[in-house]
């Protein structure tokens, strides 16, 4: 059987949050992600777009009027970010701890060396990789 079939153009990973100011600036002024585009719709729901620019995969955030409960998974439930340069995983992990997100130590310990694990105001994780993408 082939599997070799699919094909996307785009991925998005969408969740709801009830701290979706608090998320937007986590990763929108914190960890530098960009803001392509926000929508309101009569259904209640306000969500952002956050990404790199012409990239092929994206973030959504969004809420609800009613409220859009989003606990955490687990913390070997991990978001990571492949960024060669020391340098700049150095940057952005300094800026996030100064907006009051320190590091925390990951579940896995594959995680420990050459990365920085952080939690987002949900409770989500990312890892800033200091290697290249596989």
């Amino acid at each position: 059987m082939e599997f070799n079939d699919f094909s996307a153009a785009q991925i998005r990973i969408a969740r709801p949050t009830d701290k979706f100011d608090e998320v937007i600036d986590f990763y929108e002024q914190g960890l530098g992600l960009e803001r392509l585009t926000d929508f309101a719709n009569p259904d209640g729901y306000t969500g952002v777009i956050l990404g790199l620019p012409n990239a092929g995969y994206h973030l959504e955030f969004t809420k609800h009027a009613d409220g859009s409960p989003c606990p955490a998974p687990t913390e070997d439930n991990l978001l990571v970010f492949y960024i060669p340069e020391k340098s700049k995983i150095d940057h952005v992990a300094n800026r996030l701890h100064s907006m009051g997100y320190p590091g925390v130590l990951p579940e896995n310990d594959y995680w420990k060396e050459r990365r920085v694990t952080i939690e987002d105001p949900d409770g989500w994780r990312i890892v800033l990789m200091n290697t290249k993408g596989i």
